[in-house]
């Protein structure tokens, strides 16, 4: 049994004295500790060594006391192991040297088996459970079909990823035979992170608000609900769209446990949208943490009245940024344990 059981009663709607809080990316650029690993081991060899990834998932917990731990990964690990070769370049980011840009790149992909290619992230999640020892309890996470296809096509990151819609609009059928590849791939992976120890997933759609509703719906979400359906059973699933509060009311009818809001769409839009039966999860701007702290602790107290306590989850619309001071950090997870109801 978990000993803090916050995050896990949120996802279930339980009523609860104050609301679970962790931070997306809390694993990461932000934490001194994790500036030394970084100087000595490169991206991918953190994500691929299981006694690296599992101590970086704690980092933030010890420093911190989040209610919930996010393993270290990326996204990028469902390409590498398809027979896409991902780089992470310093000072660029992903970067990937073969794009898929036709039908017979298509045809090129395999659905891998996930046991074998992507092991390590199954052992990093078995240490750190042990690392963590039944205290809170460990989310796993994929990127969503569209969001994975977006770098797959582009080749690396864009502002407007239009060589992947280009490639979607024009090739379609290849489009979604590839999409449909990833998601394939996606499940198989989650399903196994279920197995080796994870409490919940979260599938990161980052790219969905590139979409206009209408294509949201034909090349993520149909996607990313296939996602749902086939693992709603084994865990709750958490659905995160960055820019898509146009889908929040669709993504409310599926049989995920709780749907991620970027800062852009106001508590009580979110609650109108989502039909006000759901657990929420975010929105704090991740810029405002480099407010003062005082002003994050008021910020924060307003959100929380602003959702309500109960099936809702506090954390940022996006990523925590590397420039965040740590005391900032601290104020947001301390503004959120020191909550009264009032």
């Amino acid at each position: 049994m978990i000993k803090n059981d916050l995050f896990l009663r949120a996802l279930k709607g339980e009523t609860v004295d104050r609301p679970p809080v962790w931070m997306m990316r809390q694993a990461g650029r932000y934490l001194p500790e994790f500036m030394a690993i970084r100087e000595k081991y490169d991206f991918f060899t953190r994500c691929q060594t299981p006694e690296l990834a599992s101590e970086i998932t704690v980092q933030p917990i010890r420093r911190y006391g989040m209610d919930a731990a996010i393993l270290f990964s990326d996204i990028l690990v469902i390409p590498q192991a398809m027979n896409i070769e991902v780089q992470m370049k310093p000072n660029f980011g992903p970067y990937l040297p073969n794009p898929v840009r036709s039908q017979k790149d298509v045809d090129n992909v395999i659905v891998p088996d996930v046991t074998i290619e992507l092991d390590y992230v199954y052992q990093a999640i078995k240490a750190t459970k042990e690392l963590l020892n039944d205290d809170i309890p460990l989310i796993g996470f994929a990127g969503s079909p569209w969001t994975i296809l977006c770098y797959c096509v582009q080749g690396q990151g864009s502002k407007t990823f239009d060589k992947a819609k280009e490639f979607c609009f024009t090739n379609p059928l290849a489009a979604h035979q590839m999409l449909q590849k990833i998601t394939d791939t996606t499940i198989a992976y989650l399903k196994e992170k279920v197995k080796a120890g994870v409490n919940a997933v979260q599938v990161f759609d980052s790219w969905g608000g590139m979409l206009s509703p209408s294509d949201y719906q034909e090349f993520s979400w149909q996607y990313i609900n296939q996602i749902i359906e086939a693992l709603k059973d084994d865990v709750p699933v958490i659905a995160f769209g960055k820019g898509c509060w146009f889908a929040l009311g669709e993504m409310a009818k599926s049989n995920a446990s709780a749907l991620g809001v970027d800062w852009t769409c106001s508590p009580r839009n979110a609650r109108y949208l989502t039909g006000g039966n759901i657990t929420l999860q975010g929105n704090f701007d991740p810029s405002r943490l480099l407010s003062p702290p005082a002003d994050i602790k008021k910020m924060v107290t307003q959100m929380i009245n602003d959702f309500g306590k109960d099936k809702y989850i506090v954390n940022l619309g996006h990523g925590i940024l590397p420039n965040i001071p740590l005391d900032h950090a601290k104020a947001f997870i301390d503004a959120v344990k020191e909550y009264k109801a009032s």
